[in-house]
Parts: C-alpha cells; sequence; structure tokens
C-alpha cells in the first residue's frame, strides 16, 4: 500500500474527501493538484521546472482536434431533441406494434436504439420517449415499474451505441481511434437491444397483464400504407447515420469532420419536419456550451491532478496494486468493473473517464488487454450511472416529465431488472472479448523476425558491371572510367606493345 510512499494515497484520497464534501469536481482536481504540487516540491519528489509541462498540457487540450467532436455530436443531438422526429418514429412504430403484448415496450426499445444512434445523448432520448409513451402506456394498463423501467433503460443505450460522447472520450483518454471504439461497440449495442426484447418477451408470456395491447380503436388497423410511413420516418434517420457513422468506418471523414456532416444533416431534418426556428437553434448552441465547457474545465483539472500525481509516482503505486490482483487479466477487469459501478453511484461518466481511466489504462496495456476491449466494456458499465441511485440521471429526467400519479419509488424499483441486464452485458464483454474485438480490422499479423531484405542481382556479392567496359559486351558506365593507374606506386605494368 505504502511502497511509494504515502503521499499517492494521500492524493487520492484528498481528492475523493473534495468530491464528496460536494465541491465542483473540475476546481476540486485542481486544488488538490496544485496543493500537492507544493508538497511535491518542498519534499523533493520534483523540482519547479517539472509543472512547466502543465501549460503545454492545457494548450495540448485546447488544442486537441479530436475533441471538437463533442461540441458537433453534442449540438446535433440538441437540434434533432427539439426537431420532431422522435415523435414521428415513436407514432408510427407504436402503431405498428402496438396490438401485440409488450408492442409500445417494443416500440420504445427500437426507437431508443435508433435515437441512441442519431443524437448520442441520453437527456434528449429519456425526456422524449417519456413525454410521448409515458403517458399512453399507463393509460392503457402498463404497469408503472414496466413502463418507467424500459423508458429509463432505452434511453440509456445511448451511451453504447454509435456515435456515443461516453465513446469519442474514452478513445481520447485511452489514445485510441474513435472509428474503432465505435466498430468495438456495434456488438454489445446489438447484445443489449437483443438482451432488453429477450426481457420483454418472456415478461409478455409469463405476465401479459402487465404489458397489454392497444385497443384496436387507437392502433388503428394493419396496413401497408403504415408500414410504408413507419420506413419512411425511418429514411431520414438511417441516411443520418450513414453520414455520421458511414464516413468515420469507410475512412472518408475524421469523428471531427463527421460530426460537422451530422449538424448540417440534423438542421436539414429540422427543416424538413418545419420545426427549424431561431429559437431552436438558439437553444441547441446555449446546450452545446454548456456542456463543451463542463467538458473542458473537467479535463483541465484532471490533467493539473493527473500531471502531479504522476511526478508523485502515483500511477506507478496504482500499477503495483492492481497488477498483484489474482485471476489475472480477468480479474483485473472484473475488479475494475466493480469499482466503477461503485464509482458511478457518486460520480458522472465525465468526472470517471477523466480520472480513473488514465489511471488504469497502463495497468490494463501491461497486462496485455486490448485497450479498444478495455473501453468498451467500461463503457458498458457506465451505462449504470444513469440508472441507479442516488445520482440516477435517467430517473431524474423521468421524474421531471411523469405525472404526479407516478411514485417516484415506481420509477426507482423499475430501474432495477434493467440495471440487472446491463450487469448480465458488463459479465458478458468479460468473457466473451469477440463481441467487441470481432468487428475491428486488425490487419495482416507480421512477425518481424521472419523479415528478409533481399535486393535482386546482389547475391551476397555487388554485381556491379564493369565501370569501363569491356571485351565481354557488358555495359560502360558514362563517366564512371577509371583513370590510368600508370606512375602511381605498386601499379602494375603497362601491356607491352
Amino acid at each position: 500500500m505504502f511502497d511509494f510512499g504515502i503521499i499517492p494515497p494521500a492524493m487520492f484520497l484528498g481528492m475523493v474527501i473534495f468530491m464528496l464534501y460536494g465541491f465542483p469536481v473540475a476546481f476540486s482536481l485542481a486544488a488538490v493538484g496544485l496543493f500537492f504540487a507544493i508538497i511535491g516540491i518542498v519534499t523533493g519528489h520534483f523540482g519547479e521546472v517539472f509543472l512547466q509541462a502543465l501549460p503545454l498540457r492545457f494548450f495540448g487540450i485546447l488544442s486537441n482536434d479530436l475533441l471538437l467532436a463533442i461540441p458537433f455530436f453534442t449540438f446535433m443531438g440538441a437540434v434533432l431533441e427539439r426537431c420532431g422526429l422522435a415523435e414521428d418514429l415513436l407514432e408510427g412504430t407504436g402503431k405498428l406494434f402496438g396490438g401485440i403484448p409488450g408492442g409500445l415496450a417494443y416500440a420504445v426499445i427500437l426507437v431508443g436504439a435508433v435515437l441512441g444512434a442519431i443524437t448520442g445523448t441520453v437527456a434528449a432520448s429519456v425526456i422524449t420517449m417519456g413525454v410521448i409513451s409515458l403517458p399512453i402506456m399507463l393509460r392503457y394498463g402498463y404497469n408503472p415499474r414496466l413502463a418507467t423501467g424500459v423508458i429509463a433503460a432505452s434511453g440509456t443505450i445511448t451511451q453504447v451505441i454509435p456515435p456515443s460522447l461516453v465513446l469519442v472520450v474514452l478513445a481520447d483518454q485511452l489514445g485510441r481511434s474513435v472509428g474503432d471504439m465505435y466498430l468495438g461497440a456495434i456488438g454489445p449495442s446489438i447484445l443489449q437491444v437483443t438482451i432488453f426484447v429477450l426481457f420483454i418477451l418472456v415478461t409478455s408470456i409469463v405476465r401479459p397483464k402487465s404489458m397489454p395491447p392497444l385497443p384496436k380503436e387507437v392502433r388503428g388497423d394493419f396496413s401497408w400504407a403504415l408500414l410504408v410511413k413507419v420506413l419512411m420516418g425511418m429514411v431520414p434517420s438511417i441516411v443520418l447515420i450513414f453520414l455520421v457513422l458511414g464516413t468515420i468506418f469507410m475512412g472518408l471523414a475524421t469523428p471531427t469532420e463527421a460530426g460537422a456532416l451530422g449538424v448540417v444533416g440534423a438542421i436539414v431534418l429540422a427543416a424538413m419536419n418545419r420545426r427549424l426556428t431561431w429559437p431552436l437553434i438558439r437553444e441547441a448552441m446555449s446546450s452545446t456550451t454548456h456542456i463543451t465547457s463542463m467538458v473542458v474545465m473537467i479535463l483541465i483539472g484532471s490533467t493539473c491532478f493527473s500531471l502531479v500525481f504522476q511526478g508523485m509516482d502515483g500511477s506507478r503505486w496504482i500499477e503495483h496494486m492492481l497488477s498483484g490482483i489474482p485471476g489475472g487479466p480477468v480479474g483485473f477487469l472484473i475488479f475494475v468493473n466493480i469499482f466503477i459501478f461503485v464509482l458511478a453511484f457518486f460520480l458522472d461518466f465525465f468526472e470517471i473517464a477523466f480520472i480513473v481511466i488514465p489511471m488504469l489504462a497502463p495497468v490494463a496495456s501491461s497486462l496485455g488487454i486490448d485497450l479498444i476491449w478495455f473501453g468498451v466494456l467500461i463503457c458498458v458499465n457506465m451505462q449504470t450511472s444513469f440508472m441507479h441511485p442516488p445520482f440516477g440521471f435517467a430517473l431524474f429526467y423521468l421524474r421531471s416529465i411523469a405525472s404526479k400519479d407516478v411514485k417516484t419509488s415506481d420509477i426507482y424499483m423499475g430501474a432495477l431488472p434493467w440495471v440487472g441486464m446491463q450487469l448480465i452485458l458488463v459479465a458478458i464483454v468479460i468473457f466473451w472479448p469477440q463481441s467487441v474485438t470481432y468487428w475491428l480490422d486488425h490487419g495482416p499479423k507480421v512477425d518481424p523476425n521472419s523479415i528478409k531484405i533481399e535486393i535482386p542481382g546482389f547475391g551476397g556479392q555487388l554485381g556491379l558491371p564493369p565501370m569501363g567496359g569491356g571485351d565481354n559486351g557488358s555495359p560502360q558506365i558514362p563517366g564512371l572510367t577509371l583513370p590510368p593507374l600508370n606512375g602511381l606506386p605498386g601499379a602494375p605494368p603497362p601491356p607491352a606493345k
């Protein structure tokens, strides 16, 4: 515990105390970092010159092109949240699946996945689906816990489905490509949607009265016109998904450029729905500015803390403690996921990504763990931070738009089965890494020791043609004729005439 001195654990403990006390995270991290920087200079851990790296790190944050993807994706989600696309999707799919038990729940899961792929924000998905679907579900006999749980959980799928902001941040902290993180998240995204759908299917068979079908006068008759309407409502979403993700996967655009394309696509969709107004743009810009400023300030605070922490040998202390966990890489992953699950009760995903991940990534790399797999696994785990008390933001969003007839206890109790399903996915990804790595293009594997460089025509000796030409018809290289050697010391006598 104290093999590297008492200062690294004291610094970590100081950070935890500051945040539990309620100070803003960004300023807490910076304050702890600067305080222990003074201690580090006084105790001789490093000199004042060590802190000259701090301004360079700040400049690196502000000049990081990858982080530009965050305001782009945030702005895109804010515009789509207000343009009416979700309402159209929910109305059509609700009528399409409404005739079967749990039909509205299926529609919510499907639309939640689509919204996750085009907005990337939990708040937009949960609030939109809660406003539209929750009153209808409750009016026609859905169990309140089931209705609130499926809406909250379907909104949190956004955390895993690209273009998730969490994946962008994790890619930056792990030093990996955002495109690879997005590809790695495809498998867990599909698995998460499948698990949710199977839960609704089983529940509709075991307890059909908890999720009855909609009356025929509400859903109308099934017709090809309805199916075409639903499909046409999804076509713009599919086009936008390709515009954002397809260009990244095909190598046509960087994540930042794809985010800019997504913003243009979102504005076009809002115009198509006749909801593109200046108040909409102004609200979206305000939301984007708020989130981006928060992210940058947390990054500045965390880089101040991490620089001093490394100067105190804190990274070696963390690696020393975690490398000895029994079970090898799997034991390490189980411990880390339990640790992050507990932290998520008190911290949001930005704080976990900027504070904890830089400490854990070197240990994971030293154990031979693929950092893309590691990052996607952490992202899957951090879904739960939106679903469990006391700071489950998806539950807060739902409470803010639910009627007074819906008890807060029902919202919290309804979330528990879905948290369990998210933890099931965490276990699947730990013990089945191919669910992430299958989608990655690792390229051909070459053993450097097997590489041989052969130069044609050399055969062990330099096979240069005679420089002065010869009787054998070999070519003469112009300008490389040797001068006569007569008269030089040790030169052979000239040939007899």
